[in-house]
């Protein structure tokens, strides 16, 4: 009579395969947690393929989601930091002082949203949202290190900006 018993080598190796392609599927999975926004997606916006962290909120801070690309020199970055307020209208209108009168309309993006220049420092270009869905504030910045990037020129980060408000405002509804 044959013995189908299974040895207990041929177990363990079964045992340590299928652990081996548990680890590799929970390994497979983005790293990046941003509830707004895909890794894909933020590569598009800004060019080239992102690596993305997400910080959630805490206390008084805002949840923030950060997608950079480094190359040759110089940063490509979007940003996403989204807060819960009781006075949402206030304040977005606070930050959305900073635009001045450079401020332009997002129309058909969450609440009041608007956009303007964001240039940082050191002649970076950049992009700047804001906007408010109900009791929650988003500002989204896309910015460059490289003055001339031939990627996000002024035009082309007004039409990123407007396409990344899309996408944050409609995954806050």
């Amino acid at each position: 009579m044959a013995n189908n018993a299974p040895r207990p080598t041929r177990i363990r190796f079964i045992v340590a395969a299928l652990l081996c392609l548990v680890g590799l599927s929970s390994a497979a999975h983005a790293a990046n947690g941003c509830p707004w926004l895909t890794e894909a997606t933020a590569s598009g916006l800004i060019g080239a393929e992102a690596v993305g962290s997400f910080t959630a909120p805490s206390g008084a801070q805002p949840a923030v989601c950060t997608f950079a690309q480094r190359s040759d020199g110089m940063t490509r970055t979007l940003t996403i930091t989204v807060e819960l307020t009781t006075d949402a209208h206030t304040r977005m209108s606070s930050i959305a002082r900073a635009c001045g009168a450079g401020a332009a309309t997002l129309n058909a993006i969450g609440n009041e949203a608007v956009y303007c220049a964001a240039d940082l420092r050191r002649g970076e270009l950049g992009e700047r949202a804001i906007g408010r869905v109900r009791n929650q504030v988003f500002t989204i910045d896309i910015n460059s290190t490289l003055k001339d990037d031939p990627i996000l020129t002024r035009d082309a980060l007004k039409a990123r900006i407007y396409t990344a408000a899309e996408q944050v405002a409609g995954n806050l509804f």
